[in-house]
Formats: C-alpha cells, structure tokens, sequence
C-alpha cells in the first residue's frame, strides 16, 4: 500500500517532479537500468525527498502508469462526450494520440509499449486499461447504430485501429520521418474504409 501524503500544491509539484524524472529515465534508459538515486538526482531532490512520496522504485512505476491512466482516461471521456457519431469521436482519437506522440513521445512510449507486468506485476495490462475499453465501446455503438460493419468487436477495432498504433510505434522508433498529424486524414481515410458499414 502507498505511502498517503498530504496533497498541498508543494508537495503535488515535488511529486510531479519526481514522476516526470522517472518517466524520462525509464523511457530513455529503461526501468530496470535506472536506479532511485538516478531518479533523485535528474529531479535534483535528495533521496529522503523521494522516499516521502513513493517506498519504492515500483511504487513509483505504479504511480506513473496510473497518473498517465487518468489523464487519458479523461480525455478519451472528453471525446466520447463531444461527439455524438463513432465516426468523429473515433478519428478525434486517433487525431489525440497522433498529437501526443509528437508533443508527449516519452509517455506515449511508457504507455503504450514499455513492458509494465515486468515491473508491476499488478498492473492492468494497457490493452485491458479504461482507455482501450473506452475505444470499444465507441466501436460498438457505432456497429449498433449501423456506422460501422456487424462483425466480432475485436477484429472491428483492430483493424480500425491497429495500423494507427503501428504508426505510432514507428515513429516513436524514428522510423517515419515527418509529424504523424500532418498524415491523419490518409491514415484515418483508410482504416474507415475498412470498416464503415457504408464507406461511400
């Protein structure tokens, strides 16, 4: 069980951060490489500083994985309220998550392809985390409402969103060159097609 703090803005902004050090040093040197220590001194706090607020190196992992949930969750939720159509509200998706590759690389990596269950057993596997389910259940409103094909729920949202998440990892990787932005209306074109009931 964490260690509970007392949340003033000094103490949230200490927290933070010691959370945006981790994130940066598990994404660009990897979890198990890192140290408490390598934590503390990117942040520039002492190691008690960081022993307040998390026990332990996986605590603070846990922590990280999900304040990045939250934050997505929200906006995912945001998007789903906004828009009345699986069509807009999935493409405004994917639309997020382009943006948040190019302005946000490293949380994005963290969250979507570091290896959690290998350092935080108890962890929620991403593709079962709130967000994944908040993108199904788009998918199927828009097969109930006759948007989108009558086939199995998984297969419908992987292909709709399966190459968007491909694209994602390449450019993480430096392996496409240019903002993924400035490509959405091709790659979103495309995997509509695949799966609109009526794609004319």
């Amino acid at each position: 069980m964490g260690r509970r703090v007392k949340k003033t803005a000094e103490n949230q902004n200490l927290q933070q951060t010691i959370l945006d050090s981790a994130l940066k040093l598990f994404t660009t040197k990897g979890y198990f490489n890192t140290s408490i220590q390598d934590i503390r001194r990117d942040a520039n706090l002492s190691i008690g500083a960081v022993y307040h607020y998390f026990a332990s190196k996986e605590e603070l992992a846990s922590a990280l994985y999900n304040s990045l949930l939250e934050k997505i969750t929200a906006d995912f939720l945001a998007i789903k309220n906004q828009y009345d159509t699986a069509h807009d509200q999935c493409k405004a998706i994917m639309s997020l998550l382009f943006d948040l590759t190019e302005s946000k690389p490293e949380q994005m990596s963290f969250m979507l392809y570091a290896k959690h269950r290998e350092f935080i057993p108890t962890v929620t596997p991403i593709c079962s985390s709130r967000p994944f389910a908040i993108m199904r259940e788009m998918v199927q409103a828009g097969i109930e409402k006759k948007e989108i094909v009558d086939l199995d729920l998984t297969i419908v949202s992987n292909c709709l969103f399966g190459g968007m998440f491909r694209l994602i990892n390449l450019r993480l990787d430096n392996t496409i060159s240019g903002p993924l932005p400035e490509q959405l209306e091709s790659v979103w074109n495309c995997s509509w097609r695949s799966i609109a009931a009526h794609p004319d």
